[in-house]
């Protein structure tokens, strides 16, 4: 048995799962990882199921360190710079560290939250059938908060498998899709268009429970207040000052403000990986075509086993380049001897 300590990680880290399922009738939020996709490829490049826990990681860095043997563990997600002992690794590929180094993981680029995955997953004592953290509810396994340094995961020993990489689509661009309502009929349709046609940006004080949305006041026809009815993962709401809010993974699964939006399954990962402070639009789309959506997402996550590849990724060694006389005979610029051919006579 082997164990992965962490070394030193950031806030918004913690165990992830594809979250837990049928109980939402009692108030128990689904939890998870915010984003699936990423989650089903770390996951895949180990062997894994695809929704098997990892450790999702915030935009602050981490590191991660091997000790009592060898520990195979795959990358997914926001890119960011890592590497071990100073030898980078590429993003959606897996490596195993031997006993004793560390994998550096940087500042998230582009995006927030990246995948860790540990080839046989992580053990812990299931909370309604998931392993899934949720801070605010004192939930989750092994530890039901977020990470800290210190914390270790005892692991299965590195197999010896090949490295492997994984060849995903590329990310999609353009406007975040939403089906309109269940409650858009308590705003105008000049309020729905202005909700439609706005740029957004994701606030800084946004976290797992909901993305405050900074962008123009939308207004309510009959007032903020609702009778609570049910939530979904990507519902938006317009409480009284008329900021909306897109409800995420550690959301209350019922509320009481009007719904002007959903986001569609299909794009709940890619609105989940918006940077803080980086502007996007919504594009309001019919059921079928969300339903289409949602069909081509759960086929991409099944596909990920036939996207695997060798890892071709070859280790250089910098100090034998920067001995080596790769470059061949070196000249002055500004010494013509050095470059200048005189004829002979």
């Amino acid at each position: 048995m082997s164990r992965l300590v962490v070394a030193s990680i950031g806030p918004a880290s913690s165990v992830q799962d594809g979250g837990r399922f049928g109980a939402q009738r009692y108030g128990l939020t689904v939890s998870g990882a915010m984003d699936r996709l990423s989650l089903a490829a770390a996951n895949t490049l180990l062997g894994n199921e695809p929704f098997a826990a990892v450790v999702e990681i915030g935009p602050f860095g981490a590191s991660f360190t091997a000790r009592g043997g060898a520990v195979r563990v795959a990358i997914s997600g926001a890119p960011r710079n890592a590497d071990i002992a100073g030898t980078p690794v590429a993003m959606d590929t897996s490596v195993t560290l031997k006993d004793g180094e560390t994998l550096t993981l940087g500042f998230a680029r582009g995006g927030a939250f990246t995948y860790l995955a540990i080839e046989g997953g992580i053990r812990g004592e299931p909370v309604f059938g998931s392993l899934a953290v949720n801070a605010r509810a004192g939930l989750g396994s092994p530890y039901p908060r977020p990470l800290q340094a210190g914390d270790e995961f005892s692991v299965d020993a590195a197999s010896g498998a090949p490295e492997l990489r994984i060849e995903l689509p590329k990310p999609a661009t353009g406007p975040i899709r939403v089906l309109l309502g269940p409650q858009d009929d308590e705003f105008d349709e000049a309020n729905k268009a202005l909700f439609l046609n706005s740029e957004w940006k994701i606030s800084a004080t946004s976290d797992r429970m909901g993305y405050r949305l900074e962008g123009p006041a939308i207004k309510h026809l009959h007032g903020h207040n609702i009778v609570s009815d049910g939530t979904v993962n990507g519902s938006i709401q317009v409480p009284g000052n008329g900021a909306p809010i897109a409800l995420m993974m550690d959301r209350g699964t019922s509320g009481g403000y009007p719904k002007i939006a959903t986001v569609i399954t299909a794009d709940v990962g890619r609105l989940a990986q918006t940077s803080a402070g980086t502007a996007f639009r919504f594009k309001a789309v019919s059921m079928a075509e969300a339903q289409d959506e949602a069909r081509r997402f759960a086929q991409l996550i099944r596909s990920m086993p036939d996207r695997l590849r060798s890892s071709d990724t070859v280790a250089l060694n910098i100090a034998a380049l920067s001995d080596a006389n790769v470059a061949g005979y070196a000249v002055s610029a500004v010494d013509a001897g050095t470059w200048q051919v005189t004829a002979e006579p």
